[in-house]
């Protein structure tokens, strides 16, 4: 084949998942840059290529999933209750999540072991109910049902990725989904 010159064949997966083994096996502190490049067989400056920073790994693809939860309230239908609409956006998030429940389960261990990385994930939680609340805003939904629906949302999407990481036989997030909701309708009409 020859030499294939600086084109690293999926090197962000590649430090992805080293970064993953290595604060599984050492700890979020105790692990460094350095030696997730070498884990990868990488070089530290590769790793900058695709990651601002050690947490970066663990959180560079929620920008891509608000952006994908946002454009489906967007295109929802005109007839579809905030809530409803809400909640079709986050089922379709379950292809997002397909195929990758092992990675999210080490992944979501990591951030529990560690108080900075659970603030980024609440801080990364509350901007994704301040877009959807945007959203709804922008359908036309007034003040304070967008907010309402956007956070309750978001508490429905937690509860159902914490039950779908914890509970081996929860393989179908959409379905997850879709109980939290109605788990929520039934606590607020005060079933």
């Amino acid at each position: 084949m020859g030499n294939m010159g600086r084109w690293e064949p999926n090197a962000q997966e590649r430090l992805r998942q080293a970064a993953l083994e290595l604060y599984g096996e050492r700890g979020f502190e105790q692990t460094t840059v350095a030696e997730i490049a070498r884990r990868a067989g990488l070089t530290e400056r590769t790793f900058f290529r695709y990651f601002t920073d050690k947490p970066e790994v663990l959180f560079d693809g929620s920008d891509a999933l608000q952006d994908g939860i946002v454009a489906r309230v967007a295109d929802a239908p005109d007839s579809a209750a905030p809530l409803d609409a809400v909640t079709s956006a986050l089922e379709a998030t379950a292809e997002f999540f397909h195929g990758v429940r092992d990675y999210a389960v080490k992944r979501q261990a990591v951030i529990k072991a560690n108080a900075g990385l659970l603030e980024r994930e609440l801080i990364k939680m509350a901007r994704l109910a301040s877009a959807i609340a945007l959203a709804l805003r922008q359908r036309g939904v007034g003040e304070p049902a967008a907010t309402l629906a956007a956070e309750a949302g978001v508490a429905a999407f937690k509860t159902a990725f914490q039950r779908w990481v914890s509970e081996p036989e929860q393989q179908d997030f959409a379905a997850l989904i879709r109980e939290s909701i109605d788990d929520l309708k039934a606590v607020t009409a005060g079933r």
